[in-house]
């Protein structure tokens, strides 16, 4: 039986501390990727109220929706294409404080402000994107960054 989340507030990087051994717990010795994508996604959608939160998966040369917390989603997106794409091409995390300022942004929510992707690693090849939107400008800094790629390493 799974234990229930437990994030007793503060700021941002109190959340991700506390966040980041309950993630550990839950995705230690889960060998389905699947699995583990769709509990941190839930995880991090319910400690800070993200507008959507989920994964893309590489596969057969695109991004495919994976596992997601949110309203509708872009099903696939093409290397280099949008900000999930972007990181993907260059293997590192993109944050966008304001998706109307960033080039070739794929709206898939109206509703979507600012934006981070960040890519997940597996035997030297990103495999899959974790893409978090917010309803507000210049959410995501380099506290989200930081934890964000401590937490996709854990699987």
């Amino acid at each position: 039986m799974a234990e229930e989340l437990t994030i007793s507030g503060g700021s941002k990087e109190e959340k991700y501390r506390e966040l980041l051994p309950q993630v550990k717990a839950v995705v230690e010795g889960e060998t389905d990727g699947i699995a583990n994508m769709a509990n941190v996604a839930s995880m991090l959608h319910e400690t800070f109220g993200f507008l959507w939160t989920g994964f893309y998966r590489v596969k057969d040369g695109e991004l495919v929706l994976g596992p997601y917390q949110g309203p509708l989603a872009c099903t696939r997106i093409k290397k280099g294409k949008g900000v999930c794409g972007t990181a993907w091409e260059r293997g590192e995390t993109v944050v966008v404080p304001d998706v109307d300022a960033f080039p070739g942004h794929i709206a898939c929510s109206s509703l979507s402000r600012s934006e981070i992707v960040v890519p997940v690693w597996q035997d030297g090849e990103v495999v899959a994107v974790l893409d978090i939107d917010s309803k507000d400008l210049g959410t995501f800094d380099e506290v989200d960054k930081q934890y964000l790629e401590e937490i996709v390493k854990l699987f």
